[in-house]
């Protein structure tokens, strides 16, 4: 029997070669695999994300009114640049390298927001969070008709950028705070060196950056039956063949992100870890060309990684 991560690693592939294949690929996931529906638990886990970056944030001492926010990867759901406009934090430019986000996406990330106050998993934020943009937000909900795509953007300070990170219109030196989520390792590693270079171009000499990474193979969020270190048992070659361009997994492990920072010039003042799980490891025969790790290397499933600049280049 073919493995149920297999079977969506070839429809993948297959979609990835047609017109139109995001398109495509999004019809897919959302009625078929479901996943890139906003879920209770995946709007939990993004608010989570935000949480995080607003503690990082906290740290920010530059004494100004209005920062200006990048975030890399603006997906179907802003649900972080809804809670940073919320929070009052700055404007937020969000760039990727395709438009994802559309108006009903728009309101039922909103609509999550209203569920998620209402059942009380916004308690912890509601001191932060502003009243009046709250009904302002609000308002979207109850009055539809009277916005689009663009005009919700407008509300929630929110600027969606279609471009290569790598060359953005930004003046050097031009953002407070830049930050992902699950955004990295999808990424080839020549092409995110190209994106943190840009990223010390434009941070500020007291900015600060924060990233968080998934290094777990993908497919396991889909197929139980696997580990989240399946990946490590195939060669180069080999996962070339399995992966895809439209959701494509670098399988870099948390070294590598480090020594393109170090290689970059930017500095890690903090890498808050998830060290994963040998036992599960060991249930994978990782393939030879991931030798030079050693197994706690490998095990590190997820982490953060914070860049605080003091200068600029």
């Amino acid at each position: 029997m073919i493995s149920r991560w297999i079977i969506k690693a070839i429809v993948q592939k297959g979609i990835s070669y047609l017109p139109a294949s995001r398109k495509i690929n999004y019809f897919f996931q959302k009625h078929v695999t479901r996943g890139v529906i906003l879920t209770d638990e995946h709007f939990k886990l993004k608010i989570g994300h935000a949480r995080d970056h607003l503690g990082y944030l906290k740290a920010f001492t530059k004494n100004q009114k209005e920062r200006t926010i990048l975030e890399l990867g603006t997906g179907w759901y802003p649900v972080i640049p809804i809670l940073f406009y919320l929070t009052r934090q700055g404007r937020v430019i969000s760039v990727d390298i395709q438009s994802w986000m559309t108006r009903k996406t728009q309101q039922e990330t909103i609509l999550k927001f209203r569920e998620s106050m209402e059942s009380g998993l916004l308690d912890d934020l509601k001191e932060v969070i502003v009243p009046e943009r709250w009904e302002l937000l609000m308002d979207v909900l109850q009055n539809p008709s009277r916005y689009n795509k663009e005009q919700i953007s407008k509300l929630i300070c929110l600027t969606p950028l279609v471009a290569d990170a790598r060359k953005l219109s930004l003046e050097k030196g031009s953002v407070d705070f830049i930050c992902s989520n699950n955004t990295f390792e999808h990424i080839p590693r020549e092409i995110l060196l190209g994106i943190l270079a840009e990223f010390k171009r434009v941070l500020h000499p007291e900015g600060i950056m924060s990233h968080f990474i998934d290094m777990s193979d993908h497919f396991s969020h889909f197929d139980s039956r696997i580990t989240i270190y399946n990946f490590l048992k195939f060669s180069k070659k080999t996962w070339r063949i399995l992966d895809n361009s439209i959701q494509p997994q670098n399988r870099l492990r948390l070294r590598d992100y480090l020594d393109m920072y170090d290689e970059t010039g930017l500095t890690v003042t903090h890498a808050e870890l998830r060290e994963g799980s040998l036992k599960e490891l060991e249930k994978v025969k990782v393939h030879p060309e991931f030798s030079n790790y050693s197994q706690q290397e490998l095990s590190i499933s997820h982490a953060y990684i914070i860049t605080r600049e003091t200068t600029l280049s």
